[in-house]
């Protein structure tokens, strides 16, 4: 059954394309149908025309007399072989025919009292005789002095030829037309076939991607460079593009459920060791030590299921921004000293010089602030090792008086060149002997688009990584700012 884009262009192009082609053909038909008759006819008048002369000033007392001169012209008539001539009487009968046989009086020819009507003494007759010939007459009058009407010369010729002719021509015109549009049809199932066999090959190789087959992309052909080309390559790149964020997120959730998992084995194991314990009791400094894994697994729980709960609601848009005026340097001081212990304990040189200057306010929600300093913070000490240096400024310039920057490096692994333009995006991980989810940058990444900032990171592996924080500082209307409810997904 026919249906899709060539259903389509059957109903619309090849109608249109049927229909003209159609209308060519009639209107040559009869075109050639009127030629071969308007000739006929001018046959028939130019030798109607010499009665003028040959009739001139005739005078006549009786109907002998013409019958008399009209055998005499019949006689002399040159074009026997091609018309035929028949004398009339006044009263229209026949009377003399150039081939010596008078037609029967049935024989019905209009011409005769329509040349009586015609002003012009003239008048044509087509139609078919008695025997089913077709046939084309003219008959002219012949009038006296008196302008009475003393008889007349019909002109009669077969039209079979010219209607043999007719069939010959139109039947050419109907086999070319036939075969015009066979053409057209042929040419254009085989250019519908072009687009259509190719779109039904990307159609099932899309749905075999649907189902999670990516390798099916692999046997997309690109014959054309064209729309469809570009079509293939898109499906092509898409399906590349969807086999690396499966494995990326396959990969996320393997590192998730690892982050999940050490924690909860930490506090469980701490958890039955204490209820395990002889007698109900544990010395004091075991209990303190076991207390502190709890807490400190349970803090770092918390931290993941937060983060992919902020994921979650950036990824449906319903991640709603509490905006007020925020002194970030107050922010991030906090973070920092909360980070300290941390660096001490890890060995690292966490460089920070609290400075005196009273900064301008940003806008924004100093809690959403706050996780973005500390994920950054967080991945310099992270991926630094033991004695290397995290350092981490606030700087505001008379140069860009309208922007915050917070730039913090480290002097850690760096980041591939190759990983450096994917390690914003969701489920990516450069580094996976780190511990991390893989989407805390995302997270802090979309934070700071909803504040209207940006976060930009240049790294070189084995050198360091620089992170820059930049926010636009409060200026008033920004209350009325939509960007503080403005959804974006990742």
């Amino acid at each position: 059954m026919i249906k899709g884009i060539t259903k389509r262009w059957m109903l619309n192009t090849l109608s249109v394309i049927l229909t003209i082609i159609i209308l060519i053909v009639v209107i040559l038909i009869v075109a050639v149908s009127y030629l071969f008759q308007s000739q006929i006819e001018n046959e028939l008048h130019s030798a109607s025309n010499e009665l003028s002369m040959v009739f001139s000033g005739f005078r006549a007392e009786s109907a002998a007399a013409f019958t008399a001169n009209a055998r005499d012209y019949i006689e002399n008539f040159d074009k026997k072989e091609q018309m035929g001539v028949m004398v009339l009487n006044s009263a229209g009968r026949v009377v003399l025919t150039s081939t010596g046989f008078l037609p029967s009086e049935d024989e019905t020819m209009t011409d005769f009292e329509d040349a009586k009507k015609n002003a012009a003494g003239f008048a044509f007759w087509n139609g078919k005789l008695l025997s089913g010939e077709r046939a084309m007459s003219e008959t002219r009058l012949i009038k006296d002095d008196n302008n009475n009407v003393v008889g007349a010369l019909r002109y009669i010729v077969s039209m079979e030829p010219a209607h043999s002719r007719t069939l010959f021509f139109s039947s050419i015109v109907i086999v070319v037309g036939l075969a015009v549009i066979a053409m057209v049809i042929l040419s254009g199932l085989a250019f519908i076939r072009s687009i259509v066999k190719p779109i039904r090959r990307l159609s099932d190789t899309a749905a075999q991607i649907a189902q999670g087959d990516f390798s099916a992309s692999e046997k997309i052909e690109h014959k054309y460079d064209d729309e469809i080309g570009d079509l293939c390559d898109a499906v092509s790149d898409m399906a590349k593009d969807l086999q690396t964020t499966e494995q990326m997120k396959n990969d996320f959730i393997s590192r998730v459920s690892h982050e999940l998992r050490t924690p909860l084995t930490a506090i469980k194991g701490w958890a039955e060791t204490m209820q395990l314990s002889e007698n109900g009791t544990i010395d004091r400094r075991t209990f303190e030590r076991g207390m502190g894994v709890i807490v400190k697994e349970s803090g770092r729980l918390t931290g993941i299921v937060e983060e992919l709960l902020d994921f979650g609601r950036i990824q449906s848009g319903r991640m709603v921004l509490v905006k007020e005026k925020v002194d970030i340097l107050a922010e991030f001081d906090e973070t920092v000293y909360m980070l300290k212990e941390r660096a001490v304990e890890d060995g690292i040189h966490l460089l920070y010089d609290d400075t005196d200057i009273v900064l301008p306010p940003v806008y924004g929600d100093r809690n959403r602030l706050k996780q973005v300093f500390l994920n950054i913070l967080d991945n310099a000490l992270k991926y630094t090792p033991r004695g290397g240096v995290v350092a981490a400024q606030v700087l505001y310039t008379a140069e860009d008086p309208d922007v915050i920057r917070i730039v913090v490096t480290d002097s850690g692994c760096g980041i591939p060149a190759e990983d450096l333009p994917k390690v914003k995006e969701k489920f990516y991980k450069a580094n996976q002997s780190v511990g991390g989810s893989g989407i805390g940058l995302a997270v802090a990444d979309e934070i700071m688009n909803l504040h209207n900032g940006r976060l930009d990171i240049e790294s070189g592996e084995g050198v360091g990584t620089t992170v820059t924080l930049t926010f636009p500082i409060y200026k008033e209307g920004m209350e009325n700012d939509l960007s503080e409810t403005k959804k974006i997904k990742l």
